[in-house]
C-alpha cells in the first residue's frame, strides 16, 4: 500500500488531499493543528511551540505511531494561509510572524520529514504562491513567507540537499484559492477567477 504524509491535513485543501489519496487506498499520516477524523493516525501541532520545539514534537510522535525511515512514496506540505498588510499596517509583524509559522515553520518541518522518512525515488511537494514571484506590496509578510518556500524548493531539488537519492521535488504556485475562508476575506472579489480547490488536489 502507498504512504503519505500530509501536513496540513485539516486544512481547505488539506482535506480535499487527504480524501483523494484513500480514495485510491494510500496509508496517511496527517499532520496539522486539529485532528482530521477521516484518518486513524494523525500529529497534532501545538502552535505556541517555536520551529525547533514544532520540528521535535512532530517527529517524536511520528516516530512513536511506529514510523520506519525511509517508508513514504510522498510528503505532501499544504499548510498556510492568507495574511494582509503592507509595512505601515498596525498588525504588519503579527501578519508577518503568522505567515512565516504557517508557511515556512511548516515547510522546514516538512522538509527535515522528507530527509527521514521519504523512500529513494520519493516525492516531496510544497506549498507556495504565484503572487511571491514578483513584489507583494499589500500582503508583504505573505510575500515574504511564500517567497522562503521557493527558495527552499530550490535548494530541495539539489544535490547535497539531504533528501533522499533520486527524490523529486516540486512546489505549487496557486493564484488565489477557492475556499470559504479566502471568500470570507475578499467578499468583493472575482470569484470566478479564483482556483477550485478540487483542481489542486487533481
Amino acid at each position: 500500500m502507498p504512504s503519505a504524509i500530509i501536513y496540513g491535513s485539516s486544512g481547505s485543501l488539506g482535506s480535499e488531499v487527504v480524501t483523494l489519496f484513500k480514495n485510491f487506498g494510500w496509508d496517511i499520516i496527517g499532520i496539522d493543528l486539529v485532528k482530521n477524523n477521516e484518518i486513524d493516525k494523525c500529529v497534532v501541532v501545538d502552535p505556541s511551540f517555536d520551529l525547533l520545539k514544532q520540528g521535535d514534537s512532530i517527529c517524536s510522535s511520528i516516530k512513536s505511531l511506529g514510523t520506519l525511515e525511509k517508508s513514504f512514496d510522498t510528503i505532501i506540505v499544504v499548510s498556510g494561509g492568507w495574511a494582509g498588510g503592507n509595512a505601515a499596517s498596525q498588525d504588519f509583524l503579527a501578519s508577518t510572524d503568522l505567515s512565516l509559522k504557517q508557511s515556512v515553520y511548516t515547510s522546514a518541518i516538512g522538509a527535515k520529514l522528507a530527509s527521514l522518512y521519504l523512500k529513494e525515488n520519493g516525492v516531496a511537494i510544497f506549498t507556495g504562491a504565484q503572487a511571491a514571484l514578483d513584489g507583494t506590496p499589500g500582503m508583504i509578510g505573505y510575500g515574504l513567507a511564500k517567497a522562503s518556500v521557493h527558495q527552499l524548493v530550490k535548494s530541495l531539488a539539489m544535490d547535497g540537499s539531504g533528501l533522499p537519492p533520486n527524490s523529486l521535488v516540486y512546489c505549487i504556485l496557486p493564484i488565489t484559492l477557492d475556499t470559504q475562508a479566502n471568500r470570507n476575506a475578499m467578499p468583493t472579489a472575482d470569484h470566478s477567477s479564483w482556483t477550485p480547490i478540487l483542481d489542486l488536489s487533481l
